[in-house]
C-alpha cells in the first residue's frame, strides 16, 4: 500500500516532543544527537525540557520540527523495516515541513537540513524588525475573497498578501502590521466569519521576507542536493518535483511565496492518492485533509502507538 507522507510546519511543537520516541529507540535518539552536533546545540533538551518561550523561537521550532519528523522515518527505516522511497506515493511539508519531507527524500542529508533550517530561521527573524509585520487567519471566507481583502488593506505603504491557503475557509494573511490590523476590522465586509492575529514575530511568506530569501539562496547553493527518491509537492507549485535543481529553486521562493496547501491537497485528489500519513508532531495538516477532502484518509503519526499502528498497515 502506498502512501503520501507529509511533514507538519511551525507551530505543531510542544514541550516534550521527541522524549518518547528517543524513550523507546535508539533510532531515534541518533537523530536528535546528529541535529544537536550539527547545530552545536542541545536542541533535544529544549524540545524535552522547553522553556516553551525557547522553544517557539523561529530558529529553535523549525530545526526542532524536522528534527521529530525525522526521528520518525528513522524509526519507519530502522526499526519496521519501511523505506520511505518503498512505501511513498509523493512527499509534501507545510512550509518549514518542506525541509523535512525533502530530507526524507533524501534530497539533503540530515546535518545540512538542520543547518539550513537553522540558517532559516534566524533569517526570517532578522528579516523584519520585531512590531513591523504580522499575520492574521482569516476564517470562513475564500481564498478568493481573502485575497480581495488582502487587496484593500494594502496600499503604497503597507503591504498585505495572502500567505497560507491552508483549507477552503482558512487562509493566512501575511504583511504590514497596520494592514494586518486593517484586516482584521474589516474581514466581516469579505465574508470571513473572523479574523484572528496571530501570535507570531515576523510575516511569514510575504514579500517582506526578501532579505530572508536572499540568505537561504546562498545556503541552498553551499550543501549538495541529490535527486529525490520520492517526487516531492512544492509549496509554491502546489504539484509534484522531482530534480534537485527546482526543489532548491522553490525552496527559496516558498520564504516570500505562498503555501498552497489547499491546491497540494487538490493534487494529491487528483492523483487518485487515498491514504495520506503525517509523520512528526501534531495533527494539523492530517486534520485539514480529512476535513476538507473526501476520498482520501490522513493519520498522524508522532507517538509510539501511532508509528506502531502506521508501520503494521504498511507492512500487509
Amino acid at each position: 500500500m502506498k502512501y503520501t507522507f507529509v511533514f507538519p510546519g511551525q507551530g505543531s511543537q510542544f514541550v516534550g516532543m521527541g522524549k518518547e520516541l528517543a524513550d523507546n529507540f535508539a533510532s531515534a535518539r541518533d537523530v536528535f544527537q546528529e541535529v544537536n552536533d550539527a547545530l552545536s546545540q542541545d536542541l533535544f533538551k529544549i524540545m524535552v525540557e522547553g522553556p516553551e518561550s525557547n522553544l517557539i523561537l523561529t530558529s529553535n521550532a523549525q530545526p526542532a520540527l524536522m528534527a521529530h519528523s525525522m526521528a520518525v522515518v528513522r524509526i519507519l527505516e530502522k526499526d519496521f523495516g519501511i523505506s520511505i522511497k518503498d512505501y511513498a506515493s509523493f512527499v509534501a511539508g507545510h512550509s518549514l515541513g518542506e525541509y523535512s519531507a525533502a530530507c526524507a527524500a533524501g534530497v539533503f542529508s540530515l546535518t545540512d537540513t538542520a543547518k539550513l533550517l537553522r540558517t532559516r530561521g534566524d533569517a526570517m527573524q532578522k528579516a523584519v524588525p520585531v512590531g513591523v509585520g504580522g499575520m492574521a487567519a482569516v476564517i470562513g471566507a475564500s481564498y478568493q475573497d481573502v485575497s480581495a481583502l488582502a487587496e484593500a488593506c494594502a496600499d503604497e505603504k503597507n503591504i498585505c498578501v495572502a500567505a497560507n491557503d491552508n483549507a477552503d475557509g482558512q487562509v493566512v494573511l501575511s504583511g504590514h502590521l497596520a494592514a494586518i490590523e486593517k484586516a482584521v476590522e474589516i474581514a466581516s465586509e469579505f465574508g470571513a466569519k473572523r479574523c484572528i492575529k496571530l501570535p507570531v514575530s515576523a510575516p511569514f511568506h510575504s514579500p517582506l521576507m526578501q532579505p530572508a530569501a536572499e540568505v537561504m539562496a546562498e545556503a541552498l547553493q553551499q550543501v549538495k542536493a541529490h535527486t529525490p527518491t520520492v517526487p516531492l509537492i512544492s509549496n509554491v507549485a502546489a504539484a509534484a518535483v522531482d530534480n534537485a535543481e527546482t526543489i532548491v529553486a522553490n525552496l527559496v521562493k516558498q520564504v516570500t511565496g505562498s503555501v498552497r496547501w489547499r491546491e497540494t491537497v487538490d493534487y494529491l485528489a487528483e492523483q487518485n492518492v487515498e491514504n495520506v500519513a503525517e509523520l512528526g508532531a501534531g495533527k494539523v495538516l492530517s486534520g485539514i485533509i480529512n476535513r476538507s477532502k473526501k476520498g482520501i484518509t490522513a493519520i498522524s503519526a508522532g507517538s509510539v502507538a501511532e508509528i506502531e499502528e502506521l508501520a503494521k498497515t504498511l507492512q500487509k
